[in-house]
């Protein structure tokens, strides 16, 4: 459908990794064509994803290729934030939650930790402390708990829009103002329906709907009208709308005819089977659901089976941003359908080229202005604050701000889905990332990065690191050249490794220019390599400059978030005059790690 067709943009780059798999010859010397001068990294896109076709099941790690140890530790890693931590001091980040973990359709952990309810209210600031309730009426997480999904429902928002692009009802570069007139008011009459879905409208963040205006109508109404942003022109800047969702929903609304609540049972949760998922819950699932906020600003006191976000809450429960309460299960059932390709079951939800054509990065353009702006329709990208070592260019997911999030990595068909109470029983209480990133961590540390010998160099996994790797010449260089094998998957820009060659002993250094080879894809770097590498080993030629007496690997970190590594293996390098460094012989006691560590098969 040609409101599915992506804008031309560059491409996405997806990083760097070596393998030198030979001898330390020259790549022209080997027979390979060296790249040419500036040529970039290949590049992974959508139309690289394998869709698969799998059933939930429960089963172990092993079945699956993963190493057990991180996929055990997911449930400890959780109850460690039931309590403050050096990363979240002051309170703990959540009073409970819920993981669920899966690759190749095989769920390999699913647990719950702390509580669903353990607040009645909370005291004055700053402290905030919590008010607990007795002992014998809190109520223990559970792993079929029932969660506030806050931002998480802008995903079922998005499904059902895209349900109505398939069906020829809705053109996604169409204004908005064609399906609801109102909403051409304030300036948008030019802002479309992908602007909407990629958060480029020009549209403010929000505007508290639930205390300025006394209906639900009215409130509708001034969601619609509210004007762009001062200076904003549609499709030039990014910035995360609610107010752009809740006009979605209202989209979807006015070309069927039919509730938004409605149309995500009968096009989603219905045929996947979701049946803990929905708008509204109700008082008779009361006790399975995670409380919330103590919100006695808005009347509300404990928010405790009812929409936590207050302007959905006064839209009567049901809007294009937040509403949506869910399981861990239930969201599994939609994330193994989007691995599928929009099938589960037999049950298809959408096409596979809908799906690919979701997890496009519409907002490549204004990454450098607006650097967290990736986006596909409706879902986030390669966002490594959350989704750590299983982030890449077709990453994708979304968080919450009750504390919820999914992260789904096609590349290697696996997911994590983590659901907490973070707000409960304040929000003051601090964000739940470090938890996101634990588990998104543990289940990308359980795939191996395998060694090509029989031990690797890995690059410490910290915060805040600048570690090296640095191997001592037998000799003074005459010329020559170094090969190694590297593999890297680092978060873009922030994170980077390097090569550096020394002619002073190591007083000195300067990067060496990399040239790079897998199968037959070669490209250059001028010595450092940063974002996704393709998940590969790749081969690596540096040519040696005279006199050179060290080679130097390094990695750097910033202050969070990382990616899988930096990893180094089978190091050679040679002259006319024969072998200077050996790194799987001899001068493997040679090598001088500062922050490197062995890697085993």
């Amino acid at each position: 459908m040609s409101s599915l067709r992506p804008p031309a943009l560059r491409p996405l780059a997806i990083g760097l990794t070596v393998a030198v798999l030979g001898a330390a010859l020259p790549a022209t010397a080997a027979g390979a064509t060296p790249p040419p001068a500036g040529s970039a990294p290949p590049v992974v896109t959508p139309a690289d994803i394998h869709f698969r076709h799998d059933t939930l099941r429960s089963g172990h790690a092993r079945q699956v290729g993963l190493l057990p140890e991180p996929v055990d530790r997911m449930p400890a890693d959780l109850a460690a934030y039931l309590e403050p931590t050096p990363d979240h001091p002051g309170h703990p980040a959540y009073a409970g939650a819920v993981v669920l973990a899966a690759k190749d359709g095989v769920v390999v952990q699913h647990a719950a930790v702390g509580a669903a309810v353990r607040y009645a209210a909370v005291g004055p600031p700053p402290g905030l402390a919590g008010v607990e309730l007795p002992a014998d009426e809190q109520i223990p997480m559970r792993p079929d708990t029932i969660f506030d999904l806050a931002s998480v429902s802008k995903l079922f928002t998005t499904i059902v829009t895209m349900q109505q692009v398939e069906r020829g009802r809705v053109n996604l570069d169409a204004p908005v103002a064609r399906y609801v007139p109102e909403f051409a008011a304030g300036g948008k009459a030019a802002v479309t329906v992908r602007m909407l879905l990629t958060h480029t409208s020009g549209l403010p963040a929000f505007v508290p709907l639930w205390s300025r205006y006394p209906t639900p109508a009215e409130r509708f109404a001034a969601a619609l009208a509210a004007p762009l942003a001062t200076g904003a022109e549609p499709g030039t800047r990014y910035v995360y709308s609610d107010l752009g969702l809740i006009a979605l929903g209202v989209l979807v609304e006015r070309v069927t005819g039919r509730p938004l609540d409605a149309l995500v049972a009968d096009g989603v949760t219905a045929p996947l089977g979701m049946t803990d998922t929905g708008y509204n819950p109700g008082p008779q699932r009361r006790s399975r659901i995670a409380a919330t906020e103590y919100q006695p600003y808005a009347g509300r006191g404990m928010v405790w089976g009812e929409v936590h976000d207050e302007n959905a809450w006064s839209l009567g429960g049901v809007a294009g941003h937040a509403g949506v309460f869910s399981t861990a299960p239930d969201l599994a059932v939609l994330c193994q359908s989007l691995l599928n390709g929009g099938e589960y079951r037999g049950r298809r939800i959408l096409r596979a080229d809908t799906v690919r054509a979701m997890l496009v990065n519409y907002n490549a353009p204004l990454e450098q202005a607006y650097p967290e702006s990736d986006r596909g329709l409706g879902f986030e990208l390669d966002k490594h604050w959350y989704m750590m070592g299983l982030s890449s260019p077709v990453a994708f997911g979304h968080t919450g701000f009750t504390g919820t999030s999914i992260v789904v990595d096609p590349l290697s068909h696996s997911f994590v889905i983590l659901l907490s109470n973070r707000v409960h029983p304040d929000r003051g209480w601090g964000s739940n990332n470090v938890a996101r990133r634990a588990v998104a961590r543990d289940l990308a540390e359980a795939m191996p990065v395998r060694p090509r010998s029989r031990e690797a160099w890995r690059a410490d996994p910290r915060d805040l690191a600048a570690v090296t790797l640095t191997a001592p010449l037998r000799r003074p260089a005459q010329g020559g050249t170094a090969s190694f094998l590297l593999w890297y998957d680092t978060e873009p820009r922030f994170d980077s490794a390097r090569f550096e060659v020394s002619t002073d002993g190591g007083a000195t250094w300067a990067p060496g220019r990399l040239l790079l080879r897998h199968a037959d894809r070669r490209w250059s770097s001028d010595g450092t390599v940063t974002g996704h590498g393709g998940r590969v080993w790749w081969q690596v030629s540096v040519e040696l400059p005279d006199r050179a007496t060290h080679l130097r690997f390094s990695s750097t970190t910033d202050a969070s978030s990382q990616g899988r590594g930096v990893y180094v293996d089978r190091i050679v390098a040679a002259d006319r005059d024969g072998l200077l460094f050996q790194g799987e012989g001899a001068d493997a006691a040679r090598l001088v790690p500062v922050g490197w560590s062995p890697a085993r098969a």
